[in-house]
């Protein structure tokens, strides 16, 4: 029986998750529809914005993305102390820039300094709940899929579902899971063929670290009405809805922290990191066409958390997460992992064995 998104996505084992959705039949997220030769190339920049203007409103940060033609991939970090250091006034501006509020927290936002003992204690219920929202993976993943569904289906002139089903999820439970799907993230576009370099690697994280832009200008985006289209109720919400979105500035991408001093960035070196995924990326997949040209020899990363050959090898063909289940650790995270979810089969094990020892 599928579980209930909430119980995979537990916070007492790993804050780190790697999240993947795709879209339904034949629809497409971006690129060229080879059978109707229409391009949807425009909707990377979509999916883009959005992660990164939800990612400035939820406490849930970016470390890694791809955004694939019918797919995309995301590394996220939940940022539950942030959340939990939020004051309630900050957690209902933060939700009103989503969601339209209701007429008492119109009223108290309006003025929170005069607002009387009766509003107070229900806007305090109310942020609880929101709080714990704006850490939910769920709620995030939500946001995002509907509003890219809503933009897509307007524009093809349909209604229905755009996403293939729920998003999966994997947790992750160590340094060496986070890296290796990071890389694994990064390499998307180079193992599709789809782009000859990291450089090259439109709408990932890799090519903004290479080129250091991981702060984002203002939106630029608008949701526009058509001057006279004649719209309906629904369609008034929605275009509102969406545009309180368009409004939402960007957060920037997670930053590195090599001496993990941090525990809220990404435990790695930039520079080695990159140097770790070009190195993957000059490894030939069986399946794929797309590779790198080999300049490097193995780097920091690599010798500090024993990747061997053959766990690269593993990490290059994608087996790394097809021969894990709903969390990628050592066998002993694992078995944690399996105890709390109360699960009887935890996906992984043989794997976990070569590439931990």
């Amino acid at each position: 029986m599928t579980k209930a998104r909430e119980s995979q996505i537990d916070l007492s084992q790993t804050p780190w998750y790697h999240l993947v959705n795709r879209c339904v039949r034949r629809a497409y997220l971006c690129g060229v529809d080879s059978i109707s030769g229409q391009n949807y190339e425009h909707r990377r920049a979509w999916i883009e914005q959005r992660i990164m203007q939800l990612a400035n409103v939820f406490a849930i940060d970016i470390a890694a993305y791809a955004i694939m033609n019918n797919h995309y991939h995301l590394v996220a970090r939940v940022n539950q102390e942030k959340a939990q250091a939020w004051s309630n006034l900050e957690v209902l501006q933060a939700w009103t820039q989503l969601f339209a509020s209701n007429i008492t927290v119109q009223q108290y936002l309006q003025s929170p300094e005069t607002a009387d003992e009766a509003i107070v204690k229900q806007v305090n219920d109310m942020a609880d709940i929101y709080r714990k929202r704006l850490y939910d993976i769920s709620w995030f993943m939500r946001v995002l899929n509907e509003s890219i569904a809503r933009m897509a289906n307007k524009e093809d002139q349909v209604t229905g579902h755009f996403w293939e089903g729920r998003f999966k999820s994997q947790a992750l439970l160590d340094e060496k899971a986070l890296l290796s799907v990071m890389a694994y993230v990064d390499l998307n576009p180079v193992r599709a063929n789809i782009a000859l370099s990291l450089e090259d690697s439109d709408f990932t994280t890799i090519q903004r670290r290479i080129k250091n832009t991981e702060d984002f200008p203002e939106p630029a985006l608008v949701t526009q009405e058509k001057p006279c289209e004649v719209i309906n109720q629904q369609q008034k919400l929605e275009n509102a809805f969406l545009q309180r979105l368009d409004q939402i500035p960007r957060a920037s991408l997670m930053a590195f922290d090599a001496n993990a001093l941090n525990n809220q960035q990404i435990p790695f070196a930039k520079p080695d990191y990159i140097e770790f995924v070009n190195y993957l990326g000059q490894a030939l997949h069986p399946y794929k066409k797309g590779f790198l040209s080999s300049t490097q020899k193995p780097n920091p990363l690599m010798q500090k958390y024993k990747l061997t050959p053959e766990i690269i090898n593993v990490i290059c063909q994608g087996k790394l997460l097809k021969s894990f289940g709903a969390a990628i650790g050592d066998i002993k995270s694992l078995q944690r992992h399996q105890a709390h979810q109360q699960v009887k089969y935890q996906k992984g094990s043989g794997v976990a064995k070569m590439m931990y020892g």
